[in-house]
């Protein structure tokens, strides 16, 4: 079994033996958490992810292989909730304060499907749809990672 010990940033590249991309891993949003574990290639190839710390692993990353080879990452669908309201901000201030990770887009953000969060957002005026969708949230407060370990 191939071992992974680096990430390759934003290799954008599709499968192509002549980039030295050679697979893809679909992942998602919990799953590209990871530090060490075994993952299985979308074309069924196992692998060892072993890396020095535990990180978020983003949509267009690659693993790179210890024989050179990159395996992409890319985004599951999971079931998400697209969040529209007038005052856009005052909403994503109310997922904001709760830790949510959200993507943001023009007029709407996305959150992880949450009953909860759902109906608070409901009360709020917000006009809440569920979909089915890669999730790409935003980084950290320093512009890259998870905003779990939050301390007041």
């Amino acid at each position: 079994m191939h071992l992974a010990q680096e990430i390759e940033p934003h290799t954008h590249r599709g499968a192509n033996p002549d980039t030295g991309t050679f697979d893809t891993v679909t992942l998602d949003y919990e799953a590209r958490f990871l530090r060490r574990k075994r993952l299985v290639s979308d074309n069924g190839e196992a692998f060892l992810v072993e890396l020095a710390e535990t990180r978020s692993v983003n949509h267009g990353e690659g693993f790179r292989l210890d024989d050179g080879r990159i395996i992409l990452v890319q985004a599951a669908a999971e079931p998400l909730l697209a969040v529209r309201h007038d005052n856009l901000p005052r909403i994503a201030w109310h997922v904001g304060n709760r830790h949510t990770p959200c993507q943001i887009a023009a007029d709407h953000i996305l959150i992880r499907d949450d009953a909860v969060l759902k109906a608070m957002l409901e009360q709020l005026g917000a006009m809440v749809t569920s979909l089915t969708a890669p999730f790409m949230p935003e980084g950290g407060a320093y512009g890259h990672g998870r905003t779990h370990g939050h301390e007041h």
